[in-house]
């Protein structure tokens, strides 16, 4: 593995905990800032050569929001990296578990997930002298808390990295507001501190994000989301349903009943998958609710005979979704619902036109235009008002262009493209 010369802050961040640096008394390291900064790879090296430098024959944690995305994030270039500087690494996949030894010493790295409030307890019992939590700001207090009171050894130390959120969160009120009082040392990161991008790959992360996001993925701030959720959906960001044919179709539903039920078809074109197509129904505006079956009737009226893939539907709904599978017709999956992460990930397609949304779903167009972030909130919340095109489109980014780890394949029959 190749490495570009490592910038001062991120030698700083790798050398923070050596004898003789003027931070070595710190009990912990945190790196926020900006995406693709250089802090995440810096870190697990830096963390692994204090383990292997300090003890023998002790566990440690590497945590992330999944075992999945851990492994994608860290582990993958984390291992090769260590391997070429000299460490022996050896993964037990079945177990979650990596050796790593320099020298005469040799460790135990344990992967753990800290998804929910439950993961706490995949922690205890378990004796630590160190943890890593990569993309801290994604996991719940519990977890990181419990992980925390895990490494009792001497000595032990912990690394911390994440991208910013809301200034209301509990990391950058606990930790990073309070680095010094935690005795932690703090270093915040923009793009020019990785040295492996050149000017043009920094121009095009730049491009991909606009808003809040722009503030806090690109400038590093801990800003609090106000205004629209998606402000760069212009009218020149819609498009007409394009000529000729699909190669796959998808549907997205976002269940109501007494709230409308709004539903969109998709169509992939090349690299890209437009909504062609919505069913929207509003009992509020009819004065009369729908059944499960007159919802499923709608998504056979809006497929039209088409060979859907999948239709991804809010995971709350339960009954629908039995009743989409009773009829042996469509796959139905239950949609990733992570609100705040799911938004970032559909801005991110939108902008990069992975995604395109036709003029023709007159629902949709009209919600890009009134859904808004609430105010005066410590979390990321948008409005529950005009939310329900946003939540299915918001569904089929997470479940179907590309859900949170790994990808959802939508099998496709081989041969031509379906025309609309």
């Amino acid at each position: 593995m190749e490495f570009s010369p490592f910038s001062p802050k991120q030698l700083r961040a790798l050398n923070w905990w050596c004898p003789g640096s003027p931070d070595a008394s710190r009990s912990a390291v945190i790196c926020d800032g900006a995406v693709r900064s250089g802090k995440t790879l810096c870190l697990g090296i830096s963390f692994a050569a204090w383990a292997c430098g300090c003890f023998h024959g002790r566990s440690f944690a590497l945590c992330g929001k999944t075992i999945r995305s851990l492994k994608r994030n860290l582990v993958t270039t984390l291992l090769p990296a260590l391997s070429d500087s000299g460490f022996s690494c050896d993964f037990h996949v079945s177990e979650n578990r990596i050796d790593i030894g320099f020298g005469r010493n040799r460790n135990r790295f344990y992967l753990f997930g800290g998804k929910d409030e439950g993961s706490a307890a995949l922690v205890q019992g378990v004796t630590l002298a160190g943890a890593f939590f990569d993309e801290v700001a994604l996991m719940p207090r519990s977890f990181v808390e419990q992980t925390l009171a895990r490494c009792s050894v001497e000595g032990s130390k912990f690394w911390f990295n994440c991208n910013p959120e809301s200034p209301g969160h509990w990391f950058y009120r606990e930790w990073i507001r309070k680095a010094d009082e935690r005795n932690a040392l703090y270093l915040h990161f923009t793009l020019r501190d990785n040295p492996s991008l050149s000017p043009s790959v920094r121009a095009r992360y730049q491009s991909l994000f606009s808003g809040v996001f722009y503030e806090r993925f690109i400038l590093g701030r801990w800003v609090a989301a106000e205004g629209l959720v998606y402000p760069f959906m212009t009218d020149a960001m819609f498009c007409d349903v394009p000529s000729g044919g699909f190669s796959r179709f998808a549907v997205s539903c976002d269940y109501g009943t007494v709230n409308p039920c709004s539903m969109g078809l998709w169509g992939k074109r090349g690299g890209t998958w437009y909504r062609i197509g919505e069913s929207y129904y509003d009992s509020r505006r009819t004065g009369a609710q729908r059944t499960d079956e007159e919802h499923y009737a709608a998504l056979e009226r809006l497929c039209g005979g088409r060979r859907v893939a999948c239709v991804a539907v809010d995971p709350s709904a339960a009954s629908f979704l039995e009743t989409i599978r009773r009829h042996g017709r469509y796959s139905a999956k239950k949609a990733e619902n992570s609100v705040a992460d799911g938004i970032r990930r559909t801005a991110s397609a939108l902008r990069e036109g992975r995604i395109r949304v036709c003029r023709c779903c007159a629902d949709a167009v009209r919600e890009f235009g009134l859904y808004r972030w609430k105010e005066n909130r410590a979390d990321d919340e948008p409005v529950k008002e005009n939310d329900h095109a946003m939540d299915d489109i918001r569904y089929f980014v997470t479940t179907v262009l590309r859900p949170a780890d790994g990808f959802y394949a939508v099998a496709a029959p081989r041969g031509k493209e379906e025309t609309l």
